[in-house]
């Protein structure tokens, strides 16, 4: 591999980077903003989801060179252009605008875009020919220029007061650049007063969200007053470049009363730039009313901030080390104020109360109250926490104490000290490791009892040889027998007694066995068309009973523990694993494709793929940002209606329907909708059977009267298959038109029918994909809220959770992590909801898991590891009942396999991956399309991989039995290997406090990247060779494939998704107030939400309820 040299910048360059809005794939964005950094340039990284809005104002408060964009979620030609036009309407067209996004800017758009006045977007064969460095010093190249001038105005101190920003931005960049040229400018300004908070402290004591939590807290206590950030990042000494990295982590500068500048040092050894004070004097000329100094991490000696700030926090947490070395702290001296934050780490109050001691002797003050020393514990990652609301208290009173400020604070706080929320208890931080040693107690048990039941066999056998030979030796072997019997277990015994019982029903033409009391009868064989008996279960021919016991104990047959081979005796019949997945344009498109993919199959098992914008919890709008994504790569789904026509004319509560739905952050609200769709249609069911159609019909008709409002309807044609099921009741729901206790035991009905999964597993959120929207805490707890409904409300047959590996797997994960992770995971959740209360053998059923299948030897194994792991926690360390134990998976075929080259060959390697998942029985399955790679997946595409696994399922011989992979060695091999990779895994979470420990230093989300960069570089370098991308070229060396036919949303589709949200939002807007304040009291008095969500989602469409949350819950705070 040939080695790029680095490009040199002749000028200090300062570059945005970001990912656009509701995309969440920062990984790449991530690689791009270090090697930009390592070329020696100052990023401000902003991570994922960001408007244009925000990323344009970002650029033009830190007086940016230029912006370098990620875009892979669609509507990236509305996003570029939008902010090529916010840009030139601020006045700031000199910011020059680069972007990429895999393969999913096509060539003519890119065209488009850098006509439009995009200075450039990089394509994936740009990457081939240029390398990563090459594109980056392409781009740094392009926007290596001097600082320009001062914009103009007719009075600079005017220009000031009236808080221009681009005028402020250039100041503070001519002050590091041009400082004559400053001087000259400033000199005639005259300086305001504004107070000056400093915040210092160590490196990772959280100094960011602490800051962001003061702004927070100011914005809502003062209406009308306005503050000004100055955060600095040291610079790097080898390469001049810098990670400004502070606002990635706030969500309150998102402000037009705030103005936030990221300043490097430019030098090493210091914790603030020598332009500091310039910058300072440039916001207090501007007259804002506070200004907060945050410094770099830097140690123990930081007094610097002293010199220019008005009153000092100091910021540090619990860990320390002894209590000696806080002598050594300088900022004990200055410090008017001390936060210990992250309080809630091991130690934290010996912690306070040792600060707390050594302040009082820096001060002098061994007189004082412990309760008067300016000490504070602080846990500013928690939402609304009440140490930080008494920390924010006490900073403004000194403020207006030490400089007279009118900054007269009316917060109001209680006593409280701050307290950590724990998800999962302190005593249950080792479980991931008490269930490693679970299942290996477990392991090591079945040897030992399979050596005694080795030498019982041994003896038994010499017993039978000897028997009418020598008596007195068959005594004594006798007696030997019933003394080693004594050790080994009576239901072994009994394994051994019924193993020729258990053949025999196996090889019996008939099976029978019951399933919720329900005796069922089922083939054991099937006939080839060479009239061969093809068993369905093929069992060993061990004769010995060691082998019996140990295949018994750890195989076994489908259906029976530890479920390794399966979950069931036997699979379905008449429902295939195969999904019809569907998500396109507005909810009528994508209901006419599912019911084209299932048109004439028995089963219905839809899997739905929102749009970004349904993903991040947003209603469909007219701003350009928004309107681009709307209906591109998964459906439109904003309120009830919406549900209702995306699965109209399929029976929700019929047994053969199932329902996925691929979404998380919003994932309670989408359920919500769901379950009212699916109760509605039963009240259209009633009011059929009673035939109260017209006097219904007449109810409606009077509602949309006295609500003014247009009706929603389906728009087009009922396609084929859909017989309007769901659509009587659009506009309305159920309880407006029926009796109360009509509607009331049709709800109770429904929910115990209903049958599907919504993903909604936040955690692997947090870890990979990143479709958060609020806090994780917060999160967690609608999760356990819609758990706790289900079980009340006896919804058995729909998964509250499908705990998810396969966006771990698409972030870069090898097959073992992946597997351990989402184990983990799962296991958390099991934590999480036995310390709300609740039973194992009532949640546990609602759990199912959902895995990526490459083709790595792994994943060969990946289903059976998981059960067998599963099974023997669930069983021997939480008792549960069999039931619990059964871990349900539905399979993926890998995403990160569909490549953008040569993308026939991608049918290949899914129809191999397909096999994997089919030989190992998983439950449900879900073929990719070959050309998911470069565009939404066409009819035809789908299509092509629906017959993937329907041909192995229906047409290939072998896959007739259900448990081909049982008795090879290589299987057997690679499933010890993987299960011990994972429990070892296991320990290393918890030498990390958890998962939710290991979430906090970003474990996971590191450990993912690194194995990403890993497979990349060997695919980049050639040393993993893949075909049709890096070897097995085509003559024209397999170039990015360009799609046949590109999927968008219509402009009719999205326009309608608009206006059709307006008249949602205008008919109910006099009961959309009651509804929200209804779920925020629930959350504020601990109330289950999922229960007043049930209701909201009837009148109030996704964007409200999301905003309405954000306000009691917390908004996901981005890491780097």
């Amino acid at each position: 591999m040939e080695i790029i040299e680095k490009y040199t910048p002749k000028n200090k360059i300062r570059i945005v980077t970001a990912a656009s809005l509701f995309d969440g794939h920062d990984a790449a964005i991530n690689i791009m903003r270090r090697i930009i950094q390592a070329t020696g340039v100052e990023v401000i990284h902003l991570g994922h989801d960001r408007s244009v809005d925000e990323v344009v104002n970002c650029a033009i408060e830190e007086d940016a060179n230029a912006i370098a964009m990620t875009s892979y979620q669609g509507g990236h030609v509305e996003y570029f252009k939008y902010m090529y036009d916010l840009l030139k309407e601020k006045g700031c067209e000199h910011i020059k605008i680069f972007g990429g996004g895999g393969g999913t800017i096509l060539p003519s758009e890119i065209e488009e875009l850098e006509a439009y006045g995009i200075c450039r977007i990089y394509h994936p064969d740009h990457g081939r020919a240029m390398g990563l460095q090459g594109m980056i010093n392409d781009m740094i190249e392009k926007c290596d220029t001097l600082t320009p001038d001062l914009p103009k105005t007719a009075s600079l101190a005017d220009a000031l007061v009236k808080k221009d920003v681009p005028t402020i931005a250039r100041l503070i960049s001519l002050a590091e650049n041009r400082h004559e040229d400053f001087e000259k400018a400033f000199s005639s300004v005259s300086i305001g007063s504004a107070p000056v908070l400093g915040i210092t402290g160590t490196g990772g004591a959280g100094k960011s969200s602490l800051v962001d939590e003061l702004v927070r807290r100011f914005l809502i206590d003062f209406e009308d007053k306005t503050i000004a950030i100055v955060s600095v990042d040291p610079s790097k000494r080898k390469t001049g470049g810098a990670l400004l990295g502070d606002r990635i982590r706030m969500n309150a500068i998102k402000n037009e009363r705030v103005y936030m500048r990221s300043l490097a040092t430019r030098q090493s050894n210091l914790a603030l730039s020598k332009h500091v004070a310039e910058a300072i004097q440039v916001l207090k000329a501007a007259q804002y009313d506070l200004i907060i100094l945050e410094t770099s991490g830097i140690g123990q000696s930081d007094t610097e901030i002293m010199d220019h700030s008005d009153v000092s926090l100091y910021v540090m947490t619990p860990e320390f080390g002894a209590a000696t070395q806080l002598e050594k702290i300088d900022m004990l001296d200055f410090a008017e104020v001390v936060a210990l934050n992250k309080f809630d780490k091991r130690g934290a109050l010996d912690a306070l109360r040792d600060v707390k001691k050594q302040y009082k002797r820096n001060h002098m003050l061994f007189e004082a109250s412990d309760d008067d020393i300016p000490v504070y514990g602080t846990i500013a990652s928690q939402f609304n926490d009440p140490g930080m609301n008494q920390l924010y208290k006490v900073v403004m009173d000194k403020l207006v104490e030490k400089t007279n400020t009118d900054l007269t604070s009316t917060f109001e706080i209680t006593k409280e000290m701050s307290e950590k929320i724990f998800v999962i208890p302190p005593s249950r931080n080792r479980y991931l490791s008490e269930i490693a040693e679970n299942n290996r107690y477990y392991d090591n048990w079945v040897d030992e009892q399979v050596a005694i039941a080795d030498k019982l066999y041994a003896i038994h056998n010499t017993i039978e040889i000897l028997k009418g030979k020598d008596e007195s030796i068959v005594k004594v072997l006798q007696a030997e027998f019933d003394s080693l019997k004594l050790n080994f277990d009576p239901k072994n015994w009994i394994i051994i007694e019924e193993w020729n019982d258990k053949v025999a029903k196996y090889k019996a033409p008939f099976y029978k066995f019951k399933v919720r009391d329900k005796e069922l009868s089922i083939l054991t064989h099937t006939e080839s068309l060479s009239h061969t008996q093809i068993p369905k279960v093929a069992l060993p021919k061990y004769k010995g009973w060691g082998d019996v016991l140990r295949w018994s104990l750890q195989e076994n047959v489908p259906g029976e523990f530890p479920y390794t081979s399966g979950l069931f005796p036997f699979k379905r019949e008449g429902e295939d694993p195969t999904r019809m997945f569907a998500g396109e344009g507005g909810p009528e498109r994508t209901n006419r494709r599912f019911h084209y993919v299932s048109l004439g199959m028995p089963a219905k098992r839809l899997s739905t793929a929102f749009d970004s914008v349904t993903l991040y919890g947003n209603d469909p709008a007219i701003r350009p940002d928004i309107y681009g994504k709307i209906g591109n790569s998964g459906v439109s789904i904003c309120c009830l209606d919406d549900a209702k026509k995306l699965y109209s004319g399929f029976d929700l509560s019929h047994p053969l329907t199932s329902v996925s739905m691929t979404i998380n952050g919003p994932a309670p609200m989408l359920l919500g909708f769901f379950m009212n769709a699916a109760i509605d249609q039963n009240c259209e069911k009633y009011i059929k059977e009673n035939g109260l159609e017209k006097e219904i019909e007449a109810k409606i008709v009077a509602i949309y009267k006295e609500k003014g409002t247009k009706r929603p309807a389906y728009q087009g044609d009922l396609p084929e298959g859909n017989d309007g099921l769901g659509l009587m009741l659009l506009g309305v729901t159920g309880d407006q038109v029926l009796p109360a206790d009509v509607y009331n035991k049709i709800k109770a009905e429904t929910l115990t029918k209903v049958r599907g999964t919504v993903q909604a597993d936040i955690l692997k959120e947090d870890q990979a994909q990143n479709t958060c929207i609020f806090s994780t805490e917060f999160a967690l707890r609608l999760m356990g809220d819609v758990q706790e409904y289900f079980i009340k409300e006896g919804v058995r047959n729909f998964y509250s959770v499908s705990i998810s590996g396969y966006h771990i797997a698409e972030a870069g994960a090898n097959p073992i992590t992946q597997l351990a992770l989402t184990l983990a995971n799962g296991f958390t959740y099991v934590e999480y909801y036995l310390s709300r209360g609740m039973d194992i053998n009532a949640f546990g059923p609602n759990l199912s898991f959902f895995f990526s299948n490459g083709i790595d030897p792994e994943y060969a194994v990946i289903g059976r590891v998981a059960r067998r792991i599963w099974a023997k926690a669930l069983a021997k360390k939480y008792a549960a009942n069999p039931r619990a134990q059964m871990l349900k998976y539905h399979i993926q075929t890998s995403g990160r396999s569909l490549h953008a080259q040569e993308i026939d060959f991608n049918d290949i390697r899914t129809t191999l991956q397909a096999l994997y998942a089919i030989y190992d029985n998983c439950n449900s399955l879900h073929t990719n399309a070959y050309d998911e790679a470069i565009t939404t997946p066409t009819e035809e595409s789908v299509r092509r991989a629906m017959a993937i696994q329907l041909i192995i399922n229906r047409e290939l011989g072998l896959a007739k039995n259900e448990n081909p992979l049982q008795g090879s060695f290589i299987i057997e091999e690679l499933t010890d290997l993987v299960e011990e990779a994972v429990l070892t895994e296991f320990d290393r979470i918890t030498e990390r406090g958890g998962v939710l420990g290991a979430m906090e230093t970003m474990y996971q989300r590191g450990k993912i990247q690194e194995e990403s960069l890993y497979y990349e570089t060997l695919k980049h370098n050639g040393e993993f060779p893949i075909i049709g991308v890096n070897t097995f070229l085509s003559s024209k060396g397999s170039p990015t494939v360009l799609p046949k036919e590109v999927i968008r949303a219509t402009e009719t589709e999205k326009q309608y998704q608009i206006g059709m949200l307006n008249e949602l939002h205008k008919g109910n807007a006099n009961v959309v107030a009651e509804q929200l304040a209804n779920l925020q009291e629930a959350a504020i008095k601990n109330q289950n939400i999922f229960e007043v969500l049930m209701e909201a989602t009837k009148y109030c469409s996704l964007g409200q309820i999301t905003d309405s949350l954000f306000m009691v819950g917390g908004q996901y705070r981005r890491n780097m």
